[in-house]
């Protein structure tokens, strides 16, 4: 083993400058000031913003970034398009690269799509002149290590890797936050071998600068490799728990938010993640959950594998009643008509739109020929657009592009979106949502003035007495 591998790690690239790559690299970079953090991706527009003099233009929005990443860029933070050269210099290279679910041959809706971790396995082959520790930052299935490993130790140069799982348990939202005060970092390596051991230690020295060692964890790399995609499907499961039960309190006059907090108080159960809502989205939760099925179906564990492909099912549910239930509630028909939009981001605090329920429910009303007017603080036309496009890509709708562009309509401001709207739904929870003056929203509405409140953020005493027929879920 090349004796560069035994020294601290002084030089970090990271392939991937996304949710994940770009945010967990200005960190490691502010905490570790002593080590040059490059984080480099073929997209030449996404690093002329993470480049940008303006902060606000980063391409991902998330609190606490900017100043993160004002503390740490020239310094020891860098972004380029320069991969080669990165790979050259880094003692310890991360992947983190987009990892979405299969559109396509075998695995099509269900299997990871590793072609880019795969390309990014031979890049570093082709490249690498010396030793280098290779750490899997995206999320990926079990046993992904070994087809890296296979991939960079059958190129014969006599250069040797150390491959290091390093799944990343951030939300979107609070990820500095949870960067900086992580619950867990989990690293799994090679520890029968000492130089697997050593590369586990490297990277554990790197996360000690910052917190505590009781919270790095060492594991084998398969255990880390599925420990990430459980979390995320016990995560998951209990937010379709509670909007399976949401489905039950609307038709025998429960109230989900009560239900939530009786079990809550349970020490055994928790009061996290039992808000009901239209739905999950992210891009994790059903792609990692549909990755343990793919996973599960193919090792023959049928049971297990419909056990946790339940969740996702539920989800899909919950998202597909929610916008039934505004179709129904105006008159079995919403063609012609304007239904707003607060928000679509599929969480608030985050630009990110993958998976959103937003673009689903808008789907099916559209196929109802509704015209769809959206503002969201965060989120582009473009991203917009593109969503409703990738949902065609999968099939998921009849609407043709053209269709798609002339029946969705993206505002720059909140009450013009709202204007001789027929309806109004709220899709993300938006903390500036619910202090509007609705008042003058119910005046410029068409009447009866109905909203659906997607994620149960506004009063809905305050509305009714206003003049609104509201919608909440699970009420």
């Amino acid at each position: 083993m090349n004796p560069s591998l035994n020294k601290p790690i002084k030089n970090i690239a990271c392939i991937g400058a996304g949710y994940v790559g770009g945010p967990t690299m200005a960190v490691i970079a502010q905490k570790c000031p002593k080590i040059k953090v490059t984080v480099v991706d073929i997209n030449p527009q996404r690093i002329a913003d993470w480049n940008d003099e303006d902060l606000d233009k980063l391409p991902i929005y998330e609190p606490g970034l900017k100043e993160v990443v004002t503390e740490a860029r020239g310094r020891n933070l860098f972004f380029s398009t320069d991969v080669d050269a990165a790979i050259k210099e880094a003692q310890m290279i991360f992947i983190s690269v987009n990892t979405p679910t299969k559109t396509y041959g075998k695995g099509k809706g269900m299997a990871a799509d590793l072609k880019y971790v795969e390309l990014c396995a031979r890049q570093i082959a082709e490249v690498a002149t010396d030793d280098k520790i290779v750490v899997e930052k995206s999320t990926l299935p079990v046993r992904t290590a070994q087809a890296i490993r296979s991939i960079l130790d059958n190129v014969g140069n006599g250069v040797k890797y150390q491959i290091l799982s390093n799944p990343e348990f951030l939300a979107e939202g609070t990820a500095i936050h949870d960067l900086h005060n992580a619950d867990r970092v989990l690293i799994g390596g090679d520890h029968h071998t000492p130089e697997g051991q050593a590369a586990m230690d490297a990277l554990a020295d790197i996360y000690a600068q910052w917190l505590p060692e009781k919270r790095i964890l060492q594991t084998n790399v398969w255990s880390s490799e599925l420990s990430k995609l459980t979390a995320n499907a016990f995560l998951a499961q209990r937010v379709s728990s509670i909007n399976a039960i949401s489905a039950l309190c609307e038709k025998t006059g429960a109230d989900v938010e009560e239900v939530a907090r009786a079990i809550g108080s349970d020490s055994r159960i928790g009061p996290k993640f039992l808000k009901a809502s239209v739905g999950f989205g992210g891009s994790c939760f059903q792609k990692d959950i549909l990755n343990l099925v793919y996973i599960c179906r193919s090792q023959g564990l049928s049971e297990v594998a419909d056990y946790w492909e339940q969740v996702i099912i539920m989800n899909d549910y919950q998202k597909r009643r929610f916008a039934e239930n505004i179709i129904s509630t105006l008159y079995n028909t919403v063609s012609g008509k304007k239904i707003a939009f607060l928000g679509w981001a599929f969480k608030k605090d985050t630009n990110d739109t993958r998976e959103t329920a937003a673009m689903y429910v808008a789907s099916t009303l559209m196929e109802d020929k509704a015209e769809i007017h959206v503002y969201d603080p965060k989120v582009t036309e473009e991203q917009i657009i593109s969503d409703l496009e990738y949902l065609s890509s999968l099939n998921y709708h009849n609407l043709r592009d053209k269709q798609i562009r002339t029946q969705i309509h993206i505002h720059t401001a909140p009450y013009t979106a709202l204007e001789n709207a027929h309806a109004i739904a709220v899709l993300t929870e938006w903390d500036e949502f619910k202090s509007y003056d609705w008042r003058r929203i119910y005046n410029a509405m068409l009447k009866p003035a109905f909203v659906f409140d997607g994620r149960n953020i506004l009063n809905a005493k305050e509305l009714k007495s206003i003049g609104f027929k509201i919608y909440q879920i699970g009420k």
